[in-house]
């Protein structure tokens, strides 16, 4: 069995975007902006041996608020520029009750069949509490990267950045 680290997207990858004083995703190409030290962190993990996969829910497309071009494109960047092994993406809103959107497990549980992954042996790195609870509905160990948004959420682990973590 392998083991691999799963990463949340927005605020661990790249940087939210703010909109009416709300954490958004960015919608566009323009407003995807790495966070400080990914390119490091996602080789040092590699270097570790991990697999590394992104795990990402991204309902703007339900809700009609970002082109499916516009995603493509941003994984493409994820793709060329990080040593990612594989981009997992969840397109629906609550409403769709399908399993693979965070903090269902789903994304997690399908990529470690795909990958033969031991999520025991694994962690789920994010930046909320829906992040942490897939982590730990899928038996991975969960790394929090510290925001002010996310104080009272539970994790095994609070760090300051995925560098750090």
């Amino acid at each position: 069995m392998r083991k691999a680290v799963f990463l949340d997207r927005d605020g661990v990858i790249n940087k939210v975007v703010m909109r009416k004083g709300k954490i958004c995703s960015p919608r566009t190409v323009r407003e995807f902006e790495w966070e400080d030290g990914v390119e490091q962190a996602v080789s040092m993990l590699k270097q570790y041996g991990y697999l590394v996969i992104v795990a990402t829910n991204q309902p703007d497309i339900a809700r009609s608020r970002m082109t499916r071009i516009s995603l493509d494109t941003m994984t493409e960047k994820i793709y060329r520029s990080l040593s990612v092994d594989s981009v997992w993406v969840c397109p629906h809103d609550d409403t769709d009750g399908c399993g693979c959107r965070k903090p269902k497990p789903g994304m997690l549980l399908d990529a470690a069949r795909v990958y033969g992954i031991d999520c025991g042996d694994s962690f789920m790195v994010g930046d909320t509490w829906k992040d942490m609870e897939t982590g730990r509905a899928a038996k991975c160990k969960t790394i929090l990267l510290d925001r002010p948004y996310n104080q009272r959420a539970v994790c095994h682990y609070r760090v300051k950045n995925l560098l750090s973590a």
